[in-house]
């Protein structure tokens, strides 16, 4: 690691998954050559090895209030998503990152996810991998920061790929199915039940609801678990109700748990959204699953589901089931799910795996480079 080259990694502060993936591979990575991890916040990063650096910069997705009114409504050019202007916190962001990489020439850069950071990483002349995602991103400024990216880091198995997605990207592409997911054997039903006090018994349908939206609706499953007055529903996670619900006695909301592993384990049947941390969970504890998509930019859950759906590893919903038929009509299709079929998507040690990749690419990059002093950074 002497002398190595660091790596700089960008980590969006939104939900769970970046964060989780990001100190995954940073704590691989960390023994090979120096991380310095940059996000808009750095309470959300699960236990980091020593030597890891968090550098704090301005949200680049959230106004400050010290924004330029006149220029709101400038039209986006349609080579990015995100760069409005006369935004103070953007400029000083952009400031840290590229005094940075002045400072310490870094070997790569990684995005997760900007696709304005990758292209200021190459017109920095710095090499830049970006974090790929599901989702409608054939766009230009997709496009453009995934061409001019050295390598491609995708979070799920080659198998999960879309089918739209150009050759030449897969090529480039590193797959890291559940990076940063814990995703180790799951105790046995038994096990779990005991240590949540649920009857051994009774069937549990289990509600997982992520944290990048507004909440999972309970109103579709009213309709689901009063049309099983036997079976206990368990939501865990974030939802949202509405003032029409009649909720049955078998419906229960336990809100945030730090033990979602030990509540998959212990379920029956699963239903969730379709963020990568949930999927690759519910993948990796083999289980009789609907999955049903929540909005997210370019339709990244809904491509997540239309893949899930073709592996035949989710009973894949387009909206929630209005009636009670329409949940029995997905709970059929969920039966038929091969759980072993599941399990074998999930990689075995993919922190490890993307890490090595990263090292490996810094090192093919930059081989017969001379030493890399840091620049003069002009005041």
């Amino acid at each position: 690691m002497k002398g190595a080259r660091p790596v700089g990694y960008f980590v969006h502060h939104q939900g769970r998954g970046h964060a989780e993936r990001a100190a995954a591979i940073a704590n691989r990575l960390i023994d090979l050559r120096p991380v310095t991890l940059f996000c808009a916040r750095d309470d959300i990063f699960p236990e980091l090895k020593s030597g890891i650096r968090i550098e704090r910069i301005p949200s680049l997705f959230e106004p400050s209030g010290r924004e330029a009114p006149a220029m709101a409504s400038l039209p986006m050019p349609e080579t990015v998503h995100c760069a409005p202007v006369g935004w103070p916190n953007i400029t000083q962001a952009f400031a840290h990152i590229a005094r940075w990489f002045a400072e310490e020439r870094p070997a790569l850069f990684v995005t997760d996810v900007s696709a304005e950071l990758g292209h200021f990483a190459r017109l920095c002349s710095v090499p830049h991998v970006a974090v790929l995602q599901h989702g409608e991103r054939g766009d230009p400024g997709h496009m453009a920061a995934y061409e001019s990216a050295v390598g491609l880091l995708a979070p799920y198995a080659a198998s999960l790929e879309q089918r739209d997605r150009p050759q030449r990207l897969r090529d480039k592409s590193h797959y890291a199915s559940g990076v940063g997911v814990d995703c180790r054997p799951f105790p046995t039903r038994e096990d779990a039940r005991q240590r949540l006090g649920i009857d051994p018994d009774r069937e549990l349908v289990l509600v997982v609801a992520g944290g990048g939206g507004e909440g999972t609706p309970t109103a579709p499953l009213t309709l689901g678990a009063r049309a099983e007055p036997d079976t206990l529903w368990v939501t865990i996670g974030q939802v949202r109700s509405e003032w029409h619900e009649t909720p049955p006695g078998n419906l229960d909301h336990r809100g945030w748990v730090d033990n979602p592993r030990d509540w998959i384990a212990a379920a029956d049947r699963v239903v969730s959204s379709c963020g990568n941390t949930t999927v690759h969970m519910i993948l990796a504890a083999g289980k009789p699953w609907i999955a049903v998509p929540e909005w997210r930019y370019f339709d990244e859950q809904v491509c997540k589901a239309e893949v899930l759906d073709r592996e035949g590893l989710a009973a894949v919903a387009r909206h929630w089931p209005a009636h009670a038929a329409g949940w029995e009509k997905l709970w059929a299709a969920a039966r038929l799910i091969d759980p072993e079929r599941q399990r074998a998507v999930i990689a075995d040690d993919p922190a490890a795996d993307a890490a090595a990749w990263l090292d490996e690419t810094a090192q093919r990059l930059w081989r017969g480079a001379p030493p890399h002093p840091p620049l003069e950074v002009v005041a």
